[in-house]
């Protein structure tokens, strides 16, 4: 069944979003009796109360966490159970999809069938990824002399406490709840609070499936109330981290400060898209627009420096203005025509308005798009565009806009192009667009980069890890990897008489 706008209208009108802290196995409201009230980026309409979090209620929420693993009900469960309930876990996800959904896209103002299609279905998927490794997990026996056995066992670290952006919430609560609790982990997950609606369902629907209490928490809140309480917690031995650099930094300072917990961090990009006159000029045209503009531009990765040999610049960016009126819609999240909605918050919206302004005081020159739209609505659209004419020395081009906003940088040799695509402090992503599988070989080993694309963007599976150098963090998302760091090594070593 396709919902139509007033389908989703209607789910709207009838849904009261749950907006306690999930502590414990069930919810509970903020110990200081505090909540917030979240405005829709759609509409600009108040939205869902959510409670207010402080130290008192993650002290709770740690000490849930902390019991259930020390007594064991989940760590030592047989590898086999664990595996079924969080199977059962990513059915219970996909069968209320539509529910995640609408919470998803009320919180953070994307398409509700990109949150459906996408953001649903990959939270889904990256439950069940972990959920299929956990029987297959095994430790090791160290090649020791034959009056000896030393047994390398992988072993949980204890009390996880994850924070999460507002941009992918469901997808990026899966990359760290999934292989955390897979591990034997219990969790305390501070989402952002922009976007806590979808992780209070989550909680619920875990215990539902037969986690049991207290292995998976969700407390809702301020980053200086909440996010900071859990990274400085005593009993807490890890925080993973999505989001901006500065807080990562901060991250990083309060784990020192702290038990010197493990910290995973996962941070901001300038990723390039370097293209090359002889490239597949349709082929580049539309992974650069898909690549910057999906999901308004709010994504770490996204393509946001288009690094173009100099002779095909103009005709490029034809293409990319072309690709976009054709197929990325801009529109209301709830009209099944659009491919992108609102940005997060009105002071997001502004503050990529003031950048894209500051680019043109600076010397570059707006091409299409970059500007405020659908303004009759109430809520906080900005036009998917093209600068041209920008530099490495802009702000524009160093800085993270995290909007629609495409920066338009020329090339005249190989080694121009790459000298511009590393020079940022970031290292999550880049592309390179070319026929010469010669220069294939010599730019993706140069580009300092976690991820690096050839001839496409933005193709991933939960088989390969992602993660950045540089100042786009340490540690890896995704992949069989992902569940390293949540673990520790054991050696066990028995002497033979």
């Amino acid at each position: 069944m396709t919902r139509t706008r007033a389908d989703w209208e209607a789910l709207d009108a009838r849904t009261t979003p749950e907006g306690r802290h999930f502590i414990d196995g069930g919810f509970r409201p903020a110990m200081s009796g505090r909540t917030f009230t979240r405005v829709r980026p759609m509409d600009g309409r108040e939205g869902a109360s959510l409670a207010r979090g402080d130290d008192r209620d993650i002290d709770l929420a740690v000490q849930a966490a902390r019991t259930a693993f020390a007594s064991g009900i989940w760590r030592r469960k047989d590898p086999g159970e664990k595996k079924k309930v969080m199977l059962t876990w990513a059915d219970l996800i996909r069968k209320n999809g539509e529910e995640l959904a609408l919470l998803e896209t009320l919180d953070v103002g994307k398409p509700v069938l990109a949150s459906l299609n996408v953001d649903v279905r990959l939270c889904a998927d990256g439950i069940q990824f972990y959920a299929e490794m956990i029987d297959k997990l095994y430790d090791e026996i160290a090649p020791t002399g034959p009056m000896s056995r030393a047994l390398v066992r992988k072993v949980p670290l204890g009390v996880i406490g994850a924070i999460t952006p507002w941009n992918y919430p469901m997808i990026i609560d899966a990359w760290k709840i999934g292989p955390a609790i897979a591990a034997g982990n219990s969790v305390v997950l501070k989402p952002a609070e922009q976007s806590s609606l979808s992780a209070l369902r989550l909680a619920e629907l875990a215990v539902e499936a037969g986690l049991p209490a207290g292995v998976f928490n969700v407390v809702t809140g301020f980053g200086e109330e909440t996010g900071k309480p859990l990274a400085c917690h005593m009993d807490v031995d890890m925080i993973a981290f999505t989001g901006s650099t500065e807080v990562g930094k901060l991250i990083m300072t309060y784990a020192a400060q702290s038990n010197v917990k493990r910290v995973a961090l996962e941070l901001g990009g300038k990723s390039p898209l370097v293209v090359f006159a002889d490239a597949d000029l349709d082929l580049a045209a539309s992974a650069a627009a898909w690549g910057c503009f999906y999901n308004s531009g709010e994504t770490c990765h996204a393509a946001t420096r288009l690094i173009v040999e100099r002779s095909v610049e103009a005709d490029l960016i034809d293409r990319i203005r072309e690709v976009t009126r054709r197929e990325i819609t801009l529109a209301h999240p709830f009209d099944p025509s659009a491919q992108i909605g609102a940005l997060i918050e009105e002071a997001h919206m502004d503050k990529v308005l003031a950048m894209i302004a500051a680019g043109e005081k600076e010397g570059a020159s707006r091409v299409f798009g970059a500007e405020r739209a659908l303004s009759d609505t109430g809520g906080y659209y900005v036009s998917p565009g093209v600068l041209r004419g920008v530099t490495n020395d802009m702000a524009i081009a160093r800085e993270e806009i995290f909007g629609p906003v495409l920066c338009s940088l020329s090339f005249e040799t190989e080694e121009e192009a790459l000298a511009i695509a590393n020079d940022t402090i970031y290292g999550l992503a880049g592309a390179v667009f070319t026929r010469d599988m010669n220069r294939v070989h010599r730019f993706s080993e140069e580009l300092h980069a976690g991820t690096v694309w050839i001839n496409t963007y933005d193709m991933a599976s939960f088989s390969t890890p992602f993660g950045g150098f540089k100042q786009s963090g340490f540690g890896r998302d995704r992949s069989v990897h992902a569940i390293d760091k949540y673990c520790d090594f054991k050696t066990i070593w028995q002497q033979f008489s």
